[in-house]
C-alpha cells in the first residue's frame, strides 16, 4: 500500500512537471516570430533599378535574419509608400500572412552629376517597423556614405551594407524599448 501511494505521488509530480514544461515551451516569447517585408520604395522611381535593388535588399535581409533562429522572413511583392503608411493596410497584410511584425523599407540613391540617369553607388536605406496591428514601433535609416565613407564599390554592396546597418539600428532601438529577452525581431 505504501509503495503504491509513493509511486502514485511521484507519477503525479512527474506528469505535472512535464505539463508545466510543455506550457513554457509554447509561450509567446519562445515561438518563431514572423517578419513581413514589403518591397522597398526606390527613389528615384525608375523601373530599371527596381528589380536589382529588390534582389540586393532581400539578399541582405535573408543573410541577416539567418543568424536569428527565432525569426522567419516573409516577403510580399507589394510596395507601400514609405512616407504615407496606412496602419489598416499593415494590419490586414499581417493578419493575412500570419505575421508578427511588418517592415516598410525605402532605398534612396544619391544623384550626382548632370543628367537624368547618373547615380552614385551610395544609398540611404530607411526602414519602419510595425507590429501586427499596424502601430509604428520604431524606424531607422543608414547612410552608406556618412557611416563608413564608401567611395568605391558597387551599388549592390552599398544596399547590402545599408540594409544590415538599418536592421542593426532597429534591433538596438528595440533593446531600449523592450527587455532583452524580447529584443529580437
Amino acid at each position: 500500500m505504501r509503495k503504491t501511494l509513493l509511486f502514485t505521488t511521484v507519477s503525479i509530480f512527474l506528469l505535472i512537471s512535464i505539463s508545466v514544461k510543455a506550457q513554457k515551451g509554447a509561450s509567446s516569447e519562445d515561438r518563431i516570430k514572423k517578419v513581413l517585408y514589403f518591397n522597398p520604395e526606390v527613389e528615384p522611381d525608375i523601373d530599371e533599378i527596381k528589380e536589382p535593388t529588390n534582389h540586393a535588399f532581400f539578399s541582405a535581409v535573408s543573410d541577416n535574419l539567418s543568424g536569428y533562429k527565432k525569426n522567419k522572413m516573409l516577403r510580399t511583392e507589394i510596395q507601400i509608400p514609405f512616407d504615407s503608411v496606412d496602419a489598416q493596410t499593415i494590419a490586414d497584410y499581417c493578419i493575412n500572412n500570419d505575421a508578427d511584425f511588418a517592415v516598410v523599407p525605402k532605398v534612396k540613391y544619391f544623384k550626382v552629376g548632370i543628367g537624368k540617369y547618373v547615380f552614385s553607388n551610395q544609398v540611404v536605406v530607411s526602414m519602419k517597423l510595425f507590429d501586427a496591428t499596424g502601430n509604428l514601433i520604431t524606424e531607422s535609416d543608414y547612410d552608406t556614405y556618412r557611416k563608413n565613407m564608401r567611395l568605391l564599390g558597387s551599388a549592390e554592396n552599398s544596399i547590402k551594407i545599408g540594409t544590415n546597418g538599418a536592421i542593426k539600428a532597429i534591433l538596438k532601438k528595440l533593446r531600449k524599448i523592450k527587455p532583452s529577452s524580447e529584443a529580437g525581431f
